[in-house]
């Protein structure tokens, strides 16, 4: 008989290091990624996108997998966590701490404004959730998209955050290092939330709400938890975003940015958080192969690279209807990276060494 793990933690790790290991294992690794792609922008910038598209899909992973709702406005609190910590950072451009360096003054108030940021938009969770998650379904994902383009619609006509010409001049904060540790922090969150009691009355909303609140589960209260988690997660990402382009606009945060996000999430397997994380390193780096590779296989593919971005949508789209038809649940369910690899990988027959 196969013994069974704890949800959420990573089977054969002593249960003493299960706490810290995250953390002796990461620090290390993005230590030595700020040092290996110091030297390449490119990379840099890949790697900035790569990771915001984590940690905005792990986010909404949160809401539309562990908790089977269905939120297409995740671009809306992207938005308000990128406008309110750009417009922090503009004003305290200026502004230093003496007793400290430049740099790390800097990035104080770098990761203060990335935390308001998040804070103002896990306030516009708890708004817009609280009322609205007592919806179910289409109801529920109407209301979420309406709510992204209210905030659109909002920050094109407000003077504070440069109406219809954005804000530009934002300063180019962000590192390797500050988004891996974003990073590493959703995913940390997202596995602990999983394996937790509150993990499992979120499972529990997802697999029958009305079963779930019949047995004494507070359905409303943990979707609104979830939503606000979420919604604090995807303005962090918002921040990283505005610090790394420095020009932002409301044409940055449309519907279409939040159906890529569902995108990932759907493709990854909804209440997969490894499956996010794949899904969106593959479906962030797709364009940029298909930049490199339509030229060489014909002469019209300097023009057809140059309108990737056109492209990109429609496979998005087919991609998505091959999944539905031959992989609805994803490309790993529900299930986490560790436990479908092993099923892909030669197993060893009994009494063979």
């Amino acid at each position: 008989m196969e013994s069974s793990s704890v949800p959420g933690t990573v089977p054969g790790v002593p249960a003493a290091l299960r706490g810290i290991l995250p953390v002796l294992v990461a620090v290390p690794v993005l230590l030595a990624l700020e040092w290996l792609l110091s030297g390449s922008p490119f990379a840099q910038q890949l790697t900035y996108r790569v990771g915001v598209n984590i940690v905005l899909a792990v986010s909404l992973n949160i809401v539309n997998g562990m908790t089977g709702q269905f939120s297409i406005g995740h671009a809306g609190f992207m938005a308000v966590g990128a406008y309110v910590s750009s417009v922090l950072s503009l004003n305290l451009k200026e502004v230093a701490i003496s007793f400290l360096p430049v740099a790390v003054s800097d990035q104080l108030f770098f990761i203060a404004a990335l935390l308001v940021g998040g804070m103002a938009a896990a306030l516009c969770g708890f708004l817009v959730g609280l009322p609205s998650l007592r919806l179910r379904g289409d109801y529920l994902a109407i209301v979420t998209l309406g709510f992204g383009e209210i905030i659109r619609v909002f920050v094109q006509n407000t003077p504070l955050f440069g109406r219809a010409l954005g804000l530009s001049g934002i300063p180019p904060a962000t590192s390797v290092m500050m988004v891996g540790f974003w990073v590493f922090l959703t995913v940390l969150v997202a596995r602990r939330i999983a394996g937790s009691s509150h993990g499992r009355s979120l499972w529990a909303i997802r697999e029958d709400e009305v079963a779930a609140e019949a047995m004494g589960v507070n359905t409303t209260g943990y979707k609104v938890r979830a939503f606000v988690i979420s919604s604090f997660f995807a303005g962090v990402a918002g921040g990283l975003f505005a610090h790394f382009v420095q020009v932002i606009n409301p044409n940055s945060f449309t519907f279409v940015q939040s159906m890529e996000i569902v995108v990932m999430v759907v493709l990854g397997g909804l209440g997969s958080t490894t499956g996010a994380i794949v899904a969106a390193v593959f479906l962030t780096l797709l364009p940029e192969g298909m930049r490199s590779v339509l030229p060489m296989f014909t002469d019209e593919g300097s023009s057809l690279s140059s309108r990737v971005d056109q492209i990109r949508m429609p496979l998005y789209g087919l991609l998505l209807v091959a999944l539905m038809l031959l992989r609805p649940q994803g490309l790993f369910g529900t299930k986490e990276l560790w436990e479908v690899l092993p099923r892909w990988l030669p197993r060893r027959r009994k009494g063979l060494a």
